[in-house]
């Protein structure tokens, strides 16, 4: 099993970030997916997460209007995209995809897969 996280960077206030995450190994197009994030001296938080179809996407407050979640189901494997646009310094944080089949231990922060995080860095 394996879930690929990558797009991190260093970007300045304002601009914008795509995240990207692979996940390979299980039935992931069965999957509702997530990414969470852990900035410096913080607890791991819930970013975002997408139903299995896509059809259902759920947001923290904090980015809701500003980070847009999709994905693309290949076989059983899926390409889950984070869009991260008006980006903040309180943004910075290590990004972490997970996965899950069941909706609630994604949205809770209890996935059984993660993948291992791709950082990012907003510059005031």
């Amino acid at each position: 099993v394996q879930l690929q996280a990558c797009g991190g960077g260093l970007v300045q206030h304002g601009g914008s970030l795509r995240l990207s995450c692979r996940a390979s190994g299980r039935t992931f197009r069965t999957y509702i997916m997530g990414w969470f994030r852990q900035g410096p001296g913080k607890e791991r938080e819930f970013v975002a997460a997408i139903s299995w179809s896509g059809k259902l996407t759920y947001y923290a407050d904090s980015v809701k209007g500003r980070f847009a979640i999709s994905r693309y189901n290949d076989g059983n494997n899926v390409i889950v995209s984070l869009q991260m646009n008006s980006l903040q310094p309180e943004d910075t944080a290590n990004y972490y995809c997970a996965g899950d089949p069941v909706d609630s231990r994604v949205r809770s922060g209890v996935a059984y897969y993660w993948g291992q995080g791709t950082e990012v860095t907003v510059s005031s």
